[in-house]
């Protein structure tokens, strides 16, 4: 009758020797060449220590209907024209204040529950003498902002300065920007047409860049690490194996006795 392996396992063969002879010390040399060099070759890839991350997070963006329009006039006209939702800043502006009509529409594309774009339209009425040569428009979102950028309530013409209103925002942690890649100026109305503000503004995915904790930085230092080390291992320990099946280095190799075979010969 012919036979076949049905079942295999290895048999555990260690080599022993001294402490201070040729094949610890060939052992100890080969421990190091294999955890230091992972260690340096990671390192010198550059990036081993994240310093900064990032990720994808779509805002959730709301549109405040707080307005504020400065519009400079030409200088046959003189001066500039001026309107907010702010009451106390309509105050301060006296015959220079000239309410518009203003009409706003936020959309969700998506249907994710979070806003995705406004669509803002500003009618500003002007006299047949009145021309338009230039537009400072602040509209407020909702970004959940401690204190509000714009005080509503002050009485003082300081706090509706445009220069004050942008410093102080820049001095926020988090601050967003509006591009406007192909803004178009159409010249030429009417002499009883308003001055037209048309724009939508997308909210888009934003980049969320910060700087890493201390145990983030160790969880990708550590995977890159592993991923090097791993081929070391591999590489290292059939080094290792050939070095003692081939006494290249003097040991005594010792065959493992089963722990049943033990049993036996003890009762024996």
């Amino acid at each position: 009758m012919a036979l076949y392996d049905l079942f295999s396992h290895p048999v555990e063969r260690s080599y022993r020797a001294g402490l201070c002879s040729k094949a610890a010390l060939f052992l100890l040399l080969a421990a190091a060449l294999t955890y230091i060099p992972p260690l340096l070759v990671a390192f010198r890839s550059h990036g081993f220590w994240l310093k900064r991350s990032s990720y994808e997070e779509q805002p959730t963006v709301r549109f405040q209907h707080q307005v504020l329009l400065v519009a400079l006039l030409g200088p046959e006209s003189g001066g500039f024209l001026a309107w907010s939702t702010f009451p106390a800043f309509n105050r301060l502006q006296g015959d220079r204040l000239r309410v518009p009509l203003v009409s706003t529409r936020e959309e969700d594309r998506n249907q994710d529950g979070k806003m995705d774009m406004l669509h803002f339209k500003l009618e500003l009425p002007l006299q047949s003498t009145e021309h338009i040569l230039g537009v400072q428009l602040i509209l407020t979102f909702s970004y959940q902002l401690h204190v509000s950028v714009i005080n509503g309530t002050s009485p003082f013409a300081y706090d509706y300065d445009l220069t004050h209103i942008v410093a102080a925002y820049q001095e926020r942690n988090v601050t967003t920007i509006l591009n406007d890649p192909n803004p178009i100026w159409l010249v030429g109305r009417a002499a009883d047409a308003p001055f037209v503000i048309n724009a939508i503004i997308r909210y888009p995915v934003e980049v969320i860049s910060y700087q890493p904790g201390f145990w983030e930085m160790v969880k990708f230092a550590w995977v890159q690490y592993v991923s090097i080390l791993l081929i070391f291992l591999w590489v290292f320990e059939r080094i290792k194996i050939f070095v003692f099946q081939n006494q290249v280095v003097t040991t005594i190799p010792v065959t493992a006795t089963p722990r049943g075979e033990m049993c036996k010969e003890h009762l024996s």
